[in-house]
């Protein structure tokens, strides 16, 4: 396995970011120059939770085991507590969002052995990161052949506002986009991008996984199952009894999604 630490400026977050890439493993016995040779290789944007960063994964699940089964390149961006957002308000400007998709991903695809075709590219992420996840593969279904959704899932915000729980970063959120409507016609709002994007051929597959002791996430997790079933938005949706919003559960999760993504000969892949 290489680990690949990159540290560079970024144009859209406005200073020196850090990136963890895992690439695939050279074969016992197999010959460098012949294993090094210019080959594309499937690639998985993996995002993590508030108060993360690019180590989480690797330090917190056996993602580098599962990747390297399956000759995966797995790029982990760090993103601060941004909510895969962009915060133009921030400092001189954070564009999280666009950083993704306008320069990281040609990045990858074009300094490492990563393919570009949609059919190559997944993404998935745990509770912001989920959210993260539903923002890229909701806004951009061209760019993603499959997602895998942890402790997380669209939500609406319209009830939301209306909460007596509505906490300070949903407040801080609502200001960054300039109000409620703004908020709602923005690309966050990925509750009503779904009723737009229901019954189209052409989406990424999406499977949503949530503990049933998540006392964050559960009751949202069950309210947008129910409101998916009743726009038609397939979906995969994965409750499982005893977990919590925990890496316990991630560790297992990451596992189902690297087999979600590239399944096995006989299309099986591991269960909770």
């Amino acid at each position: 396995m290489a680990l690949v630490q990159l540290n560079f400026q970024s144009s859209y977050l406005f200073g020196n970011t850090n990136v963890n890439l895992i690439l695939p493993d050279l074969p016992r016995g197999a010959a460098p120059k012949d294993f090094y040779r210019e080959k594309k290789y499937p690639v998985l944007w993996l995002l993590h939770g508030t108060f993360g960063d690019a180590t989480d994964w690797v330090r917190k699940t056996n993602i580098e085991l599962y990747a390297c089964e399956k000759n995966l390149i797995v790029v982990m961006p760090s993103g601060m507590n941004a909510d895969y957002a962009n915060w133009p308000g921030f400092g001189m400007g954070y564009q999280m969002y666009d950083y993704l998709t306008e320069e990281l991903m040609p990045l990858i695809h074009n300094w490492f052995p990563a393919s570009s075709r949609r059919e190559d590219n997944f993404i998935a992420g745990l509770s912001m990161g989920g959210r993260g996840t539903c923002v890229y593969a909701f806004n951009h279904p061209e760019l993603f052949a499959a997602a895998y959704v942890m402790s997380s899932c669209p939500q609406d915000m319209r009830t939301g506002a209306m909460s007596p729980g509505w906490g300070n970063r949903d407040k801080n959120r609502l200001q960054n986009a300039g109000g409620l409507e703004a908020l709602i016609d923005s690309p966050q709002n990925t509750w009503d991008i779904a009723a737009k994007l229901a019954g189209r051929t052409d989406l990424p597959r999406f499977c949503f996984s949530c503990g049933t002791e998540d006392s964050l996430m559960y009751e949202n997790f069950k309210k947008f199952r129910a409101y998916a079933e009743s726009i038609g938005f397939d979906a995969k949706f994965e409750e499982v009894p005893g977990y919590s919003h925990e890496w316990r559960f991630w560790e297992a999760c990451i596992q189902k999604a690297v087999d979600f993504f590239l399944p096995d000969e006989h299309g099986q892949g591991n269960t909770f």
